[in-house]
């Protein structure tokens, strides 16, 4: 087996129904303010693809919060909902695609605020380079993976076909 290494921002830098499953299996590291490294499998994304996407935050166009999304893929997107969950996505696509990726699921930890509450995230995540950061970042492996393809949850505000698109994938064990 091959020493599993960061990605690179030309991953991310493509359409965002190719990224998504293919960042199934791959490992998110976060390096915490105590100098401790933890290392996770990720085991559910969904997609968002840009202006078009009803249920994508950049639907309605560039903001203050979505700015990030209409930059190049390989960047991290955060949100805070509810008041107290940060959602950890990550930019794909070139220029202007606005689009990105939740992580839903990591290896033990299921929904993506738990996901935000373990690995401590908060607003100064916003806009970090994955291929550059000392705190977070994604790793390859060589793992061949399986998974399905489902409808995402909680988008139901944005209608039908989108409730309906299987963009949301889970890795099969």
């Amino acid at each position: 087996m091959k020493e599993n290494h960061r990605l690179p921002s030309a991953f991310f830098q493509r359409e965002v129904t190719e990224v998504a499953p293919e960042m199934l299996g791959k490992i998110l590291v976060r390096k915490f303010d105590d100098g401790s490294v933890q290392k996770y499998t990720i085991t559910e994304v969904e997609a968002y693809r840009g202006r078009d996407d009803k249920a994508c935050h950049a639907n309605k166009g560039m903001t203050p919060r979505t700015e990030v999304m209409f930059r190049e893929g390989g960047l991290v997107y955060v949100y805070l909902i509810y008041g107290m969950y940060w959602m950890l996505n990550i930019v794909t696509g070139k220029l202007n695609d606005a689009s990105a990726v939740l992580i839903r699921g990591i290896e033990e930890i299921h929904g993506p605020g738990r996901v935000g509450k373990a690995l401590q995230l908060d607003k100064s995540f916003y806009g970090t380079d994955l291929s550059r950061s000392d705190r977070i970042w994604i790793e390859d492996t060589d793992t061949k993976v399986t998974y399905k393809a489902v409808p995402r949850v909680g988008i139901d505000y944005a209608g039908e076909p989108w409730i309906s698109i299987p963009w949301r994938f889970i890795l099969e064990k």
